[in-house]
């Protein structure tokens, strides 16, 4: 895979790799043409945005083997949609972000002003 970029145009890092994150289950939000969900956002996930979104109709907090996901707790870190995030963000519950791990494309999703609004430093 090419070298992928990050919102602030710098190479992009790992996101996670307990649990492993990623579409391509690499630890990084790398996206690719096979990735219709746009999974960019690296966040660490709470409890209040897991209840959200299991309250429309993604639960991420229950395994799944068959998909390689583990279930995620609070605290955990994760590559999320960007349509997800955003919406959770409409909604109140978006969960902080790693920026330097969070794929150039969700800039399409939502400005990078605000996204810095809702940064973490590692």
């Amino acid at each position: 895979m090419s070298q992928q970029l990050n919102v602030l145009g710098s190479p992009l890092k790992v996101c996670c790799r307990s649990p492993l994150t990623g579409f391509y289950r690499d630890g990084s939000c790398h996206s690719g043409p096979e990735d219709f969900g746009v999974h960019t956002v690296c966040a660490r996930v709470d409890d209040k945005f897991l209840e959200f979104s299991k309250s429309m109709g993604n639960d991420l907090s229950t395994p799944m083997p068959a998909y390689q996901f583990p279930g995620l707790k609070d605290g955990d870190c994760w590559c999320l949609c960007a349509a997800r995030w955003k919406e959770a963000l409409d909604a109140g519950f978006a969960p902080p972000i790693f920026l330097e791990s969070t794929h150039e494309s969700t800039l399409k999703y939502v400005p990078l002003e605000v996204l810095q609004e809702h940064a973490l430093e590692r």
